[in-house]
């Protein structure tokens, strides 16, 4: 099964004669040091894709903005109010379960959308048969366990997400190293105050490693994902 966006409404019909499970890939466009502002979109939309292909399962279009305040001084970055965010994932559901979709995989790229997992409990308990995981795809426990047998210093912006399909023609990485910035600290900074101790958009960690080292994480972290859609329904 394709895409949504290579699909009719009479084929996604006619596979919900026989499956009801989906994947809803979750984004966000933000600043992502030297790599495009759609990392956030661009992995979890082609890691759900690639994890549903054998099964052959249908993978919506990522919602491309998220919830992301604290970039609001890099420009490209666009944030959602939280209120409007879980309107619109709603309004997402709402639709999927109407049409008949019942098992959803939500595939998360941005650790701001968090509120959305919550939520998911929320809205299970008012749609009968319906059920939901939410998989921040990034730090699932062997995806993880893969990043930092790697390298231990890995964050947002950092080598862990600078995959082919991420970098940008033309943009040289810096050969360092960053120390692994004061997360408690951020979280308290305005946009502007943010940035000033941020710089550039990494976390922590190198900017860049070996192609080989980056598949093995990708291809791990594909088959925790399509481990996800295969079982654990709650059958």
């Amino acid at each position: 099964m394709p895409p949504i966006r290579e699909l009719n409404w009479l084929q996604v019909e006619t596979y919900l004669q026989s499956d009801d499970r989906c994947i809803l890939p979750l984004g966000s466009t933000e600043q992502h040091a030297y790599l495009s502002l759609c990392v956030d979109n661009i992995l979890p939309e082609r890691l759900a894709l690639e994890a549903a292909a054998p099964g052959g399962v249908p993978v919506f279009p990522v919602l491309p903005y998220g919830v992301t305040p604290y970039f609001r001084a890099y420009p490209g970055s666009v944030t959602l109010r939280v209120q409007t965010y879980l309107m619109v994932v709603r309004d997402v559901l709402d639709g999927l379960y109407e049409q008949g979709f019942r098992r959803i995989l939500i595939v998360n790229g941005h650790g701001g959308n968090t509120p959305a997992q919550g939520f998911t409990a929320e809205w299970m308990a008012d749609h009968p048969g319906a059920r939901v995981k939410f998989h921040n795809w990034w730090n699932a426990p062997r995806t993880w366990a893969k990043v930092q047998a790697t390298d231990t210093n890995a964050s947002h912006a950092s080598w862990m997400e600078n995959f082919p399909w991420t970098r940008l023609p033309g943009v040289t990485m810096p050969d360092t190293e960053k120390p692994a910035l004061d997360l408690d600290r951020l979280r308290l900074l305005a946009p502007q105050e943010l940035r000033a101790y941020l710089g550039d958009g990494n976390y922590g960690g190198r900017y860049e490693r070996p192609d080989a080292d980056m598949q093995a994480i990708w291809d791990e972290a594909v088959l925790e994902t399509r481990a996800l859609l295969d079982g654990g329904w709650g059958e």
